[in-house]
């Protein structure tokens, strides 16, 4: 009763005055998922160019998005061999979130830019000046690339490696342009040798696969073995099985089954599944929070003041 993959259609699209194809993704993981792809084999990079590509698909298409997966292994999620994008008729928690605080920059006075409050680390900029909100988006690239912090732990290179890209997101909203510039890092360390920024060991009994576009703007993509996993759970948490009687499949949750007990005294049949569904919801929260550069908290305020102040 479901379409074929195979018969999916690529239909021809100008992108920026070039040919590219558009299709509906074959995983449909929101409403009229797109993905918009070169005609010709060309690596992913984003570059100044990409803004003006994106603007040219969502002036085609205003009630749709467009955005791009980082260039960079680890905070790209995706194929980084042929460039692409993703789109589609969807409103995300990103796009809800609200302006946290605003700030100029000198020669962009018709372009509003706010940092958004949001777990990752995400820079909005609103115009009805088109090329001039390309042309900041590009300035704040450009800086990102360079620009190191050891006390915000961000370097730009590690023995020749870049580390700095970021995942854009393009709209037109209320006849206005708007941009999502989502600052990413995909340096690793021992601690951290997935990522720094990057789902922490913590949480990979849930999640411990890449944070990609979609995932960035809020929509979980997790793994299809938590299905029966989490109605395994389910039946444990009931019955109240201790946790060291859990088979070998479940023993990854335990220690958060435990938790959920302890935050959920009143847990049964009726209420397991939907606790389990929020508590889902909260370790992915926080694996937006990991993936973040710049944290909520004073700290990670003050160091993304800092790159801000560097943009100038």
């Amino acid at each position: 009763s479901h379409p074929a993959r195979q018969n999916l259609r690529v239909m021809p699209v100008m992108v920026n005055g070039q040919l590219w194809g558009f299709q509906y993704s074959p995983y449909v993981y929101y409403n009229e998922h797109c993905i918009v792809m070169n005609a010709r084999h060309t690596p992913m990079v984003i570059d100044r160019g990409v803004f003006d590509k994106l603007f040219s698909f969502v002036e085609q298409f205003p009630h749709y998005f467009l955005g791009s997966n980082a260039d960079l292994p680890i905070v790209g999620g995706s194929i980084l061999s042929h460039e692409h994008f993703q789109g589609g008729h969807h409103t995300f928690p990103m796009e809800k979130a609200e302006k946290e605080f605003g700030f100029e920059v000198p020669g962009f006075d018709d372009v509003d830019c706010c940092v958004v409050r949001y777990p990752m680390t995400v820079l909005r900029l609103n115009s009805q000046n088109k090329d001039h909100l390309c042309d900041l988006a590009g300035k704040i690239l450009a800086k990102w690339r360079t620009y190191s912090d050891p006390a915000a732990t961000v370097f730009a290179e590690t023995d020749g490696e870049p580390h700095n890209t970021i995942t854009p997101i393009a709209r037109v909203r209320d006849g206005r342009y708007q941009l999502d510039l989502v600052l990413r890092n995909n340096i690793t360390t021992p601690e951290h040798p997935l990522g720094v920024y990057h789902p922490h060991a913590k949480l990979h009994h849930i999640k411990k696969e890449n944070i990609g576009l979609i995932e960035v703007m809020g929509l979980a993509v997790l793994p299809s073995r938590l299905k029966q996993e989490l109605f395994d759970l389910a039946d444990m948490l009931v019955a109240r099985v201790p946790a060291e009687q859990y088979p070998e499949a479940l023993q990854k949750h335990a220690a958060w089954a435990q938790e959920i007990l302890a935050r959920h005294p009143e847990l049964n049949s009726d209420s397991v599944h939907l606790i389990l569904q929020d508590e889902v919801g909260q370790v992915f929260a926080q694996v937006l929070a990991d993936a973040g550069v710049y944290k909520l908290d004073g700290a990670g305020r003050a160091g993304f003041v800092r790159f801000l102040e560097s943009v100038k």
